[in-house]
């Protein structure tokens, strides 16, 4: 039952509800991030973001697990509060990342959970290495954006990533091999 609550709250996100397909919304870039996290020798929780990035997202109303969503971020445009630290980052010890570099995540499979939860499995590129990710999302709301008047969503999604099967394991377990993921995006239908 809760999943035939969610794929309405889902398909109730554009207005051409009514049509058996899917309408595409976009990310808002300047109200999307992805906040990581992990524990630095036991001695701190460390963080660090990307922000600023491109992405879609499909909404199926008949068929909530055909929706879809793909998202993609250059790796230098990481966020961590000192400039050593991400210099450190980008060198040969980590990512050692071209300026062109991106990430990618490109859902797979959309398991609805409950009235506003999903699990959201896709392929997850980082650092040259594919991976299936699971990320447990939320649905925070969705309507008609009060400044923009147009439908609008917002969600919130996390997951645990182990750096070292993307090849960033140096200094594991000293600088703890699980980063903590959470992911908050708005998405605005597109035109």
């Amino acid at each position: 039952m809760k999943s035939i609550y969610f794929a309405a709250a889902l398909a109730a996100t554009t207005p051409m509800a009514a049509f058996a397909e899917a309408t595409p919304y976009v990310l808002d870039a300047s109200h999307s991030q992805v906040v990581f996290t992990y524990n630095h020798l036991g001695y701190s929780t460390t963080y660090g973001m990307f922000s600023g990035f491109d992405g879609q997202i499909s909404w199926d109303k008949e068929d909530p697990a055909a929706s879809s969503v793909t998202v993609s971020f250059p790796v230098r445009s990481m966020l961590t509060g000192w400039e050593e630290r991400f210099a450190h980052f980008m060198s040969a010890d980590f990512f050692d990342a071209a300026d062109d570099e991106m990430v990618t995540f490109t859902s797979t499979a959309i398991e609805v959970t409950g009235e506003t939860t999903a699990n959201i499995t896709g392929d997850l590129t980082l650092n040259g290495v594919t991976k299936p990710v699971v990320l447990a999302a939320t649905l925070n709301q969705q309507g008609d954006h009060p400044m923009a008047g147009k439908p609008w969503a917002g969600f919130d999604a996390s997951a645990t990533l182990v750096r070292s099967e993307f090849g960033l394991g140096m200094f594991a377990p000293y600088v703890s091999d699980e980063v903590q993921v959470m992911i908050s995006i708005e998405a605005m239908q597109a035109e």
